[in-house]
């Protein structure tokens, strides 16, 4: 993916979140299904399957808003392996309701009802098949010196369920600004949540490693997502204050987002803590370096998020309702990624430079040597010549139809404004509408793009039910299900030989 003295080969890949996929119990697991995905993808000559953040999803559902960065999310936890292990029963599992759509995910019912069961598979630990075996592993994973998150994670999990899921902010401001007592009381009140939170972690990599070291084997890799910012209302910001531009108090000065353009007139309010980046440049961005040494026990490739944030930031003051207010800051820029190169090595990442770049962005990703992200949805304005276009690739960057945040490329042509759709047909030779999807993913795999990654929507050519998400809004995004008979053997073969014919088998 990056630069390196070895020759570049042309590859390609399927976009799907873990929670698309088909799996039994309500949401996609690291289940059979997920296994079975992995096939597939061999069999139409893929060579990477990529993911959104796995981490535990707070409010609204999204995996960029997570409590914490470390962490994985428990709903991806296979319940049938659990059921194999002994650790449940099914008669156990099938008490509760996780959502009767095969097609969409209700989070609300999730909630409600997967902690309950997970509970249980923690009570039945005893009963379970290699009971020795498993706990002797789940005392050696909370001891590693990789997980000294832990323990914060775990606590502030069993705190926040204590405060009514409310945000840390508003707890006794004992527990908010972590005053040894006041700690010391809450890991022994609640000891019990605590162990039950660790061992989801525990089973959560577990089930986990044993997937990806799956997928590795059949030459798939896997593209993992570090989004640039960490929740407010996470582990990560209550027990590492002095990372962010936090009050004496641990209320925000400044937050993350995006100034007024021409999507929106307001710009984006993400709320997000904004970094002190001369504290973490103090001590060597020894925060960076372990939040992403993890991620590449995660992951083969780390796309970074909103990469723009590293050369520049926006900050808006702390309350205020709209992104209107607020002012560029310069970031870390080349010296966060010099760190990287001297303490991890040459390391596989993709940079997402999408949206407005300035020349001093530009030049960062330039530097690093880091493939950005090109976007043929983007490419079709009729006004005006656009770096999406194919013919304006160069061969070091990643070719996509559209990413979560786009429609359907289905729903996309429906929609296109009629003088982009004709330069669309013009450009693609679509002849007929039913053909504009393939034509797309043809052009994307035609292309220079040393990779190129399709939405696996595109590939069942899904109109706007299957969105994955609509940024700024809240409700119905993170939803969408695949058919479990989506992935036919002509479907399969279909892929295998676009692969062939553009030089991009695995």
């Amino acid at each position: 993916m990056a630069k390196s003295k070895q020759k570049q080969t042309r590859a390609c890949g399927v976009l799907l979140p873990i929670f698309s996929l088909s799996s039994e119990y309500g949401i996609g697991a690291f289940s059979k299904q997920a296994y079975e995905f992995v096939d597939f993808l061999e069999k139409a000559g893929q060579s990477y399957w990529q993911i959104l953040p796995l981490g535990p999803t707070s409010y609204g559902d999204s995996p960029y808003q997570s409590f914490s960065t470390f962490a994985g999310n428990p709903y991806f936890i296979d319940i049938t392996k659990l059921i194999e292990e002994g650790l449940l029963t099914k008669a156990e599992a099938d008490k509760y309701d996780f959502g009767s759509s095969d097609e969409y995910i209700d989070y609300e019912k999730l909630y409600r009802s997967r902690y309950k069961l997970l509970q249980k598979a923690f009570e039945n630990l005893d009963k379970a098949r290699n009971a020795k075996t498993l706990k002797k592993e789940f005392e050696a994973f909370k001891k590693s010196p990789d997980n000294d998150w832990l323990k914060d994670y775990s606590l502030f999990m069993a705190l926040k369920n204590a405060n009514g899921g409310r945000s840390w902010i508003t707890w006794d401001e004992d527990i908010r600004l972590r005053k040894s007592a006041a700690m010391k009381a809450a890991f022994t009140k609640y000891a019990a949540e605590v162990e039950f939170y660790s061992f989801l972690q525990f089973m959560f990599l577990k089930q986990w490693t044993a997937l990806k070291e799956y997928a590795n084997g059949k030459g798939i890799e896997i593209i993992g997502d570090i989004p640039i910012y960490v929740a407010f209302d996470s582990a990560d910001t209550w027990a590492n204050p002095e990372l962010f531009q936090l009050d004496k108090k641990n209320t925000p000065i400044d937050v993350a987002g995006c100034p007024p353009d021409a999507f929106s007139a307001t710009g984006q309010l993400w709320g997000n803590p904004l970094y002190r980046w001369d504290y973490h440049k103090k001590t060597g961005y020894k925060w960076w370096m372990k939040r992403i040494a993890h991620c590449y026990k995660l992951y083969d490739v780390v796309r970074i998020d909103h990469f723009r944030g590293f050369d520049e930031y926006y900050a808006i003051p702390y309350g205020n309702p709209t992104a209107e207010i607020g002012e560029w800051r310069k970031g870390p820029g080349y010296d966060l990624f010099d760190t990287m190169k001297k303490e991890l090595g040459e390391k596989k990442v993709i940079a997402e430079d999408l949206g407005y770049l300035t020349p001093s962005v530009i030049k960062l990703v330039k530097r690093t040597g880091f493939p950005g992200m090109k976007i043929l949805q983007f490419a079709f304005d009729s006004r005006e010549e656009s770096d999406y276009l194919p013919h304006n690739y160069t061969k070091n960057c990643i070719v996509y139809t559209g990413t979560h945040d786009n429609e359907t490329t289905r729903g996309w042509y429906n929609r296109l404004p009629k003088n982009d759709k004709k330069f669309c047909k013009e450009y693609l030779g679509i002849h007929y509408a039913k053909d504009a999807v393939w034509e797309c993913i043809r052009a994307a795999f035609a292309s220079v793009s040393d990779t190129a990654i399709i939405p696996m929507q595109d590939y069942l050519e899904l109109d706007m039910s299957a969105r994955i998400n609509t940024p700024s809004t809240l409700g119905g995004n993170w939803v969408w299900r695949m058919d479990k008979n989506a992935l036919t053997d002509e479907l399969c073969s279909k892929m295998h030989d676009y692969a062939r014919i553009y030089g991009r088998l695995k």
